[in-house]
């Protein structure tokens, strides 16, 4: 019984304790103003966005447009004072590419321009070339078999024909009161198991990707189209081919818009002979990998804890059919802001703050990985053939966490990467003590829409690198807008779909959770850390 009353006082002192933090929780509310004018009212915001996409354009992975943001971003955190500039490699993220243009037309039974657009790390066609169309699925080692000596000269179709299917909700969406509340119910999780199937399967498509790409050649395959997987003209396009050097490229790879493809579908349905003209200027940089690069700068720790550091970053890599303007250069242009923003109020921290553009986070996240793994914790890469040919997330053994010395020195990254809506709030990756102090740091901000501290987890995105080795990380909650209806990863993503006053929204609230977090007595508190 004395036990179990012991247990009772430690959770009710455990319950009051955290009480009190939510509320002893400080906001500078001076500090606050300050950051709301400058954001609101001397925002560079759009000027940084439109040099990042307009001028640079978009910036695939080791692509020459990268290397320019690299080199361009240095130079404006350079600019506004802040210190420690500098890029940081991350060794073999693959082979450069760079694309300057496309253009495909059915030449017979009737002449028609198609749009399609090449998948990334995929060959040019070296001038314009003809072939035949010709639909064929080829999924396995079966395929190839069946389809070996038949496709010389050919385009192939590689998707079947997919019947259009008009919209049913409004293509541009902002949360409201019964979105948010959904926001805030925490759905409980399901038992997932690594089903070994699963995995199989995934490795065989990993093994049979070279071989695909080198029957392609070895026939004499003229050129792959796949269809667009979202309707109504948009080209929704990534990678294909291989970033690694050695392994065989492939032929010439795009994707076309969905009616286009269709169109040519139905012809061949009707035994018609089609015939293309495909031209694609694309090129391998070079037959070596090569490292990309992280941008990092800071605002120095002016305190008693100036060796603590409060980090905010986004993906500054994209596609490249777009201007990658909201994917992820909004995300960019708004940590960007936020710093300026700390610059330009006088800002003194008492923790350092550092800000990372990241690379290579299209690729998985492959920049922040590499950056949390060489300053923060990593777990040992597996010994298991099988367990160390899977991508991180799909391991069912990671071993025990190895930590640097500065692990215990990082108290928060905080994350942007859902285009260029308003911010609503923030997920707080089931940390519950943390919910109470994000509430107060919100306060100042509900008047301008965010509102929320939802306890749901949110991944794909870089803040994951952090989460996975128990340093607090998180992404914000936005509204879509038409991210996800017209904009990820399409053709469309260019900057007439960012609205600046959701930019300057964003900018100032970030301004001030990062402030907040350098200026709390204490680092915030950190869920426990269940390790194999």
């Amino acid at each position: 019984m004395k036990r179990l009353m012991l247990v009772t006082a430690l959770l009710v002192a455990g319950v009051a304790g955290t009480q009190g933090v939510s509320a002893q929780e400080k906001v500078d509310l001076d500090m606050t103003g300050r950051i709301r004018a400058e954001a609101f009212n001397r925002s560079q915001v759009m000027a940084t966005l439109n040099h990042l996409t307009d001028e640079i354009g978009p910036r695939l992975t080791n692509s020459p447009s990268m290397a320019e943001a690299n080199r361009w971003t240095r130079s404006k955190f350079s600019e506004w004072g802040l210190s420690n500039v500098h890029d940081e490699a991350v060794d073999d993220i693959g082979r450069g590419w760079s694309f300057n243009d496309a253009g495909v037309e059915m030449l017979s039974p009737r002449v028609m321009p198609l749009h399609a657009l090449p998948k990334a790390w995929t060959p040019g066609t070296t001038g314009a070339v003809e072939g035949e169309a010709i639909y064929a699925k080829l999924q396995n080692k079966g395929d190839l078999e069946k389809w070996k000596g038949k496709l010389k000269g050919k385009v192939l179709f590689t998707d079947e024909l997919r019947p259009y299917k008009p919209n049913e909700k409004s293509d541009f969406s902002r949360h409201d009161h019964d979105s948010l509340e959904e926001l805030l119910s925490y759905p409980l999780p399901t038992e997932r198991t690594r089903d070994a199937s699963m995995l199989a399967q995934y490795l065989e498509r990993m093994k049979f990707g070279p071989e695909l790409n080198q029957f392609l050649i070895d026939e004499g395959v003229v050129a792959t189209m796949s269809i667009s997987s979202w309707n109504d003209g948009i080209v929704r396009v990534m990678g294909g081919g291989s970033r690694k050097a050695g392994e065989s490229v492939g032929v010439p790879a795009l994707v076309m818009m969905a009616e286009h493809y269709n169109t040519v579908m139905r012809a061949l349905d009707r035994k018609e002979t089609v015939k293309l003209r495909v031209n694609v200027d694309a090129r391998f940089l070079d037959d070596a990998n090569r490292p990309g690069y992280n941008t990092i700068a800071e605002i120095p720790g002016t305190g008693p804890n100036k060796n603590e550091v409060v980090m905010l970053g986004a993906h500054m890599d994209s596609w490249h059919t777009g201007s990658g303007a909201n994917d992820n250069g909004a995300g960019v242009a708004v940590m960007m802001e936020a710093v300026r923003i700390l610059k330009a109020v006088g800002a003194r921290p008492n923790r350092t703050i550092r800000v990372a553009l990241w690379t290579g986070e299209e690729q998985g996240l492959i920049g922040s990985q590499a950056y949390v793994a060489k300053h923060f914790a990593a777990y040992p890469e597996p010994t298991d053939p099988a367990q160390k040919a899977l991508p991180a997330a799909f391991r069912t053994n990671k071993g025990k966490l190895v930590k640097t010395g500065d692990y215990e020195k990082i108290t928060a990254y905080f994350n942007l990467d859902n285009g260029s809506g308003k911010i609503r709030g923030i997920y707080a990756q089931e940390n519950l003590a943390i919910a109470p102090i994000f509430e107060d740091w919100l306060k100042p901000w509900n008047d301008v829409g965010a509102t929320i501290v939802t306890q749901r987890n949110t991944g794909s995105t870089d803040h994951v690198s952090f989460d996975r080795v128990g340093i607090p990380g998180f992404q914000f909650v936005q509204d879509q807008l038409d991210y996800f209806s017209h904009v990820h990863h399409t053709h469309l993503d260019v900057q007439d779909h960012a609205v600046a006053d959701d930019l300057k929204q964003a900018s100032a609230i970030v301004a001030s959770f990062v402030y907040n977090a350098a200026q709390r007595p204490s680092k915030l508190p950190r869920k426990m850390l269940v390790e194999d």
